[in-house]
């Protein structure tokens, strides 16, 4: 990577931040289609964030911030405008300084999940999900799964009154059956999808048990390190169809590229999504 003067910035804040494959997508296509632009992790603690991201906004070869947990939510506070589903959804993962200064917030996540599922051929509208995690990653894949026409959402979160207050958001907004779980029981639903952290650490307990999962349920683990997770080898030895998230980042990675002002790159990265699906398979 040939770093200069006029490279372009941009950070992927998070705590922790090791597990983030965007520096691995978003440098690859840089460096493979000319753009003096890197993406760069960085650790800042929740404490930090606000003093972080706002300062570092205020460099002017810094155009945008990529968010990942626990930042999502709390991000959306230092925000002049937010678009429709990070509104609702009271979450964002993308952040660009505007030519008059302001500061404007998007949420991708779910949008990158539903267009993953779509392409592959599957059903959202008139069906029913169960979502363990209504962090920032959980609540955009479901207001993104609301907003596809999903009949039923069932929502669990261990910290109280969250799951409550996001269902109740997203029931009123999209007109669907949208309800806190009492608990992570996944079963009498078609799609199941762990957005909670487990997973990432040794001897993380799983995000709810296989064996209550419908026979003929599709599961996604959104996580993209420690390939296959626990969850997903739990699901697929009781022959489910399980995946991980890598496609959500492959299929939001265009709208990204959008957002930031790439816009003949994205056309381009969404016209052939083979390139970044070979980079983020597992080896």
């Amino acid at each position: 990577m040939n770093l200069s003067g006029s490279t372009r910035v941009f950070f992927i804040l998070g705590d922790p931040v090791a597990q983030v494959r965007a520096p691995e997508v978003f440098n690859h296509l840089f460096r493979r289609h000319g753009v003096d632009a890197v993406l760069v992790p960085a650790l800042v603690a929740a404490a930090d964030l606000a003093a972080f991201a706002l300062g570092a906004l205020e460099a002017r070869n810094i155009d945008g911030l990529l968010l990942t947990v626990p930042h999502k939510t709390a991000i959306v506070g230092l925000l002049d405008r937010v678009d429709r589903l990070g509104r609702v959804s009271g979450a964002v993962n993308a952040v660009r300084r505007n030519a008059d200064a302001s500061l404007e917030g998007a949420l991708f996540d779910g949008i990158g999940f539903t267009r993953g599922l779509l392409d592959s051929g599957a059903t959202i509208r008139g069906r029913s999900a169960f979502v363990a995690g209504a962090g920032g990653a959980g609540v955009a894949i479901s207001a993104s799964l609301a907003e596809q026409g999903l009949a039923r959402l069932s929502l669990f979160d261990p910290v109280p009154g969250r799951a409550e207050a996001v269902a109740a958001r997203l029931g009123a907004e999209f007109g669907i059956e949208a309800r806190a779980a009492a608990s992570a029981d996944p079963a009498g639903h078609d799609l199941v999808v762990n957005a909670t952290p487990l997973g990432l650490s040794a001897g993380d307990a799983l995000a709810f048990d296989p064996a209550r999962i419908d026979s003929g349920a599709a599961v996604f683990d959104i996580l993209m390190k420690n390939q296959p997770t626990p969850l997903l080898r739990a699901c697929r030895a009781r022959g489910l169809d399980a995946q991980p998230g890598f496609e959500m980042l492959v299929q939001q990675t265009p709208e990204y590229l959008s957002f930031f002002g790439y816009g003949e790159l994205a056309r381009t990265v969404r016209a052939d999504p083979s390139e970044l699906r070979a980079l983020l398979a597992p080896r």
